[in-house]
């Protein structure tokens, strides 16, 4: 019989903590995990009891992992940022069998290889991407993914989770364990009979849930979900799992995680398809969400030859099921405008539930797509058109935005018309404008167009570009019109506190929604982006066709926003400055008159100046050793290459720190020539480029 706790000394009381905590965190993963409880409630309830009375008698031998610090934490003022030591990468998608074999082919001609690749095969759960980091088998730190470099430090919700351990044997000494947070189909609807007994808030489906429940600012309420955990890869190691992507999952499983029992090893597309066919057949009945099957290469060495692209891994792809359909009715054509002037048509629906998730709006792309047709005029739908009234099929792919698919003339209106798209913006009254060329009608009214000048706003302060926390897209909205603290540009957003200053009673704080504090962190927040990295700044400029990506490339080419205005602004065609721009590999004719476009254009040009004239913006290098021999030098491959394929090429010259362009100009340093090289070749003897083949470049970066 177990001692009273007042009789208990010190040492006793120690053992006997580390022996409840055991025995808590079996009985956790008995019921949560293995749904095969081994005590009952009231057994269960005597230990967390005596462990609470132990630790109130002996505070000092509180443990970190504490069985009662799973119930429940303090209420935080918001979660702190924690960055990723290796960024989380979303996921290329797939929809056809096509895609899957492309992608397999691709693998095998980056790695200049006509032999059957080995690939994992896994259910891809619809959840809540998270990363676990454990040091010396310790959980030290949970975070959500975010934007793939920032996420949020959700530690104290994630320990309450029954599926994550607290502590790991065996294990590498810094391990992160990434996986997806989700809901059972059973534990989801019990969770909304809760909340309808309560009157509160349903939730729309499973991963939303999840996701709501991670995210709480109180533990306690989090640990009060039922949330489960799927382990499945892995972010920053002291020492490999194992040599193989199938195995190191293995690894993860005996360290104590959960890991998905239907993941498979195959060979090639043919298996690969017939897993993801499997599946398919399981999915109503595995009693969670999943949108598809994910594939990766399971060799690690030659996951780490494919490497990354900017956003995602060369060695992975999703293969998503099949979109989930509806019919409803279309009740009206509205026509948003967005921060390029693109005239977007969104259809508002008759209300009705696709996969789960109620849908009363959604995209219809173009006109032409309306009208029936593709961008070169080819019949699509079998030219049947889309009129205000008709009953249309709305479905739901990989991606979250609904769309529509087909139309029933059988069910059209006897006054149904075909629908006329604008030709003036709805917005500003300007005319809308379609080139030759593009699918999309563009309004031409600029800044002018406040539908556009918002968007750009809203744009800015996005996560990817500034990421101004508490000026988020319902307040870029209010500022914009504001009457006494107007934001029309960029560059009102950093003089926003001087004009509250000077604004007399009508100061910001005295507003509904404002407080003191609450607007000395929007203005502090503000004030902390004064320093700006160049590729944010680029990207949040808004310009079209100038993505995350590109902004990335640009800002590594160019490296200061000094050098960057310079180059752009006397990039005219046919120009050193315009060949320079369109030899970053990467970076077309499109994109960079574009982006000149906007450099020249008066009162852009003039929002730009006047932003940059607040802010500090900070260099960035290209990412290179020290010591490599072509560290910021501009290389261009040409010819066929023997002893690598041209992409791995690339990537080892990246890693090198090489700037890689897809032209020759005066301003190359160096072209590698292979068997077949033709007027780039005659380019570089004009230019004075130094030439060398295959094996000369191997031998200068040291591979030979």
């Amino acid at each position: 019989m177990a001692a009273e706790t007042e009789h208990l000394t010190e040492a006793e009381a120690r053992a006997e903590l580390a022996r409840l905590a055991k025995a808590i965190a079996a009985a956790n993963r008995a019921y949560h995990t293995l749904d095969a409880p081994e005590l009952s409630d009231a057994e269960f309830d005597a230990l967390k009891r005596r462990n609470l009375a132990i630790e109130a008698a002996f505070p000092a031998l509180k443990r970190a992992d504490s069985p009662s610090d799973q119930v429940g934490a303090a209420v935080s003022d918001g979660f702190g940022k924690v960055a990723h030591a290796i960024r989380m990468l979303s996921l290329e998608n797939g929809f056809a069998d096509a895609d899957i074999s492309d992608f397999d082919e691709r693998v095998r001609k980056y790695l200049g290889t006509s032999t059957g690749i080995a690939y994992t095969a896994e259910p891809k759960i619809d959840g809540l991407s998270l990363s676990l980091r454990y040091e010396n088998g310790v959980l030290v730190q949970a975070a959500t993914r975010g934007d793939g470099e920032i996420g949020e430090n959700v530690t104290e919700n994630a320990r309450t989770i029954a599926d994550i351990p607290q502590k790991l044997t065996d294990a590498p000494d810094l391990l992160e364990v990434r996986g997806e947070v989700y809901m059972s189909h059973a534990d989801f609807a019990a969770l909304n009979l809760r909340q309808a007994a309560k009157a509160e808030k349903l939730f729309a489906n499973p991963r939303n849930a999840a996701a709501g429940s991670l995210r709480q600012l109180d533990a306690s309420i989090t640990a009060a979900r039922p949330l489960r955990f799927f382990a499945y890869a892995w972010g920053a190691l002291s020492a490999p799992l194992a040599p193989a992507q199938f195995e190191a999952i293995a690894r993860l499983n005996a360290l104590g995680f959960q890991t998905n029992p239907l993941t498979t090893l195959c060979t090639g597309p043919a298996e690969m398809l017939a897993h993801y066919r499997q599946i398919e057949t399981l999915r109503a009945t595995l009693g969670y969400d999943i949108d598809g099957v994910v594939y990766k290469v399971n060799d690690l060495a030659l996951q780490a030859r494919l490497g990354f692209r900017s956003a995602t891994p060369r060695w992975a792809i999703a293969h998503k099921f099949a979109a989930e359909l509806a019919w409803t009715r279309l009740e009206a054509i509205d026509i948003q405008v967005g921060r390029t002037g693109a005239l977007s048509p969104v259809a508002r629906l008759t209300p009705v539930t696709v996969g789960g998730v109620v849908v009363s709006n959604a995209t219809l792309h173009n006109e032409d797509y309306i009208a029936g047709r593709d961008a070169k005029g080819t019949a699509i739908r079998d030219g049947r058109d889309i009129r205000i009234g008709d009953f249309v099929q709305v479905y739901r792919a990989g991606d979250v935005i609904p769309k529509i698919a087909d139309v029933d003339l059988t069910r059209r209106p006897d006054d149904a018309q075909p629908y006329v798209f604008p030709d003036i913006c709805p917005e500003c009254g300007s005319v809308a404008h379609r080139e030759p060329g593009d699918a999309v009608r563009r309004c031409t009214g600029g800044l002018i167009c406040p539908a556009q000048a918002v968007e750009r706003l809203k744009h800015f302060v996005s996560r990817g570009a500034f990421d101004i926390e508490g000026l988020g897209a319902k307040q870029v909205e209010m500022f914009f019109h504001d009457a006494d603290l107007p934001v029309k540009t960029p560059a009102d957003i950093f003089t926003l506190a001087a004009r509250d200053a000077a604004n007399g009673l009508k100061k910001l704080k005295n507003r509904d929604g404002f407080g003191e504090t609450s607007v000395k962190k929007l203005f502090a927040a503000i004030e902390a982006k004064r320093n700006i990295p160049l590729d944010r700044l680029i990207f949040g400029l808004g310009i079209r066709h100038v993505g995350e990506a590109a902004a990335g490339l640009l800002a590594r080419h160019y490296s200061s926003w000094e050098h960057f205005e310079a180059a752009i602004t006397h990039a005219l065609p046919d120009s050193p400055d315009w060949a320079e721009l369109t030899s970053i590999d990467g970076v077309g004719a499109v994109l960079a008159g574009s982006l000149v476009a906007a450099f020249q254009n008066g009162p852009e040009r003039a929002a730009i100046d006047s932003l940059v004239a607040e802010l500090s913006v900070q260099s960035v290098q290209a990412r290179a050793p020290v010591d490599s021999p072509v560290a910021g030098k501009i290389v261009v491959f040409t010819g066929s290459l023997e002893k690598m394929t041209r992409a791995e090429a690339k990537a080892r010259a990246e890693a090198l720190g090489a700037k890689v362009a897809g032209s020759v100009s005066a301003k190359t340093d160096l072209l590698v020539a292979g068997p077949g090289a033709g007027s780039k070749a005659k380019d570089a003897e004009k230019h004075g480029v130094t030439v060398i083949d295959e094996d000369g470049w191997l031998a200068l970066i040291g591979q030979a």
